[in-house]
């Protein structure tokens, strides 16, 4: 007989863990350590990174109305961008390079081939640390990209973003309107 999963909320997990500890008696733990295991229990390393996990969570309803999967991830990404929406270095984490890589494939044109000087072209003005093969060819192993063999001809696959890559491209993409507006206007000036 399968069961049927039971949700649990609690408004704060401090009275949770105090409530806990007084049905516990004298075999309660400490109230930290009892803290520390229903973060466990709850999929998290500790009381810490369940905050953490939180607060990330607040920060990106504000910005975007998108069910974040894990917002830690999403706000790591976003630390790796300047304000201008430009990538600043590679990150070193396979996961935060793969949601990085999302903001780049937004920017480049659905259904239309491009050859590699225009891609280089293209991800020349979204990153700073001047190494578009790399990009290229990571957006190709993550089926981003494709290319013909002899690499005259690159698109974009399309395909649907996940939950973390569509909040890091809204962000990142208003970091770019901001960056074409300022232009904009320095122009006019």
């Amino acid at each position: 007989m399968t069961k049927t999963p039971l949700p649990l909320h609690a408004d704060d997990m401090t009275a949770f863990a105090r409530a806990l500890s007084r049905q516990l008696g004298e075999a309660s733990p400490s109230h930290l350590t009892l803290m520390n295991m229903i973060a466990r229990a709850a999929g998290f390393q500790n009381v810490q990174h369940m905050r953490a996990a939180s607060a990330a969570a607040r920060r990106l309803d504000n910005q975007t109305g998108d069910t974040v999967v894990d917002a830690r991830s999403v706000e790591r990404t976003l630390q790796q961008f300047d304000e201008s929406g430009r990538l600043r270095q590679w990150p070193s984490r396979r996961s935060i390079q793969t949601l990085a890589l999302w903001a780049l494939w937004a920017t480049l044109p659905a259904n239309r081939p491009l050859d590699e000087r225009q891609v280089n072209d293209r991800f020349a003005d979204e990153h700073l640390f001047g190494d578009a093969a790399t990009l290229r060819r990571t957006m190709i192993s993550c089926g981003l990209l494709s290319r013909n063999r002899d690499g005259t001809c690159y698109r974009r696959i399309e395909r649907q973003p996940p939950a973390e890559a569509k909040a890091v491209i809204h962000a990142v993409s208003a970091r770019r309107r901001a960056r074409a507006t300022a232009g904009t206007e320095k122009q006019h000036a």
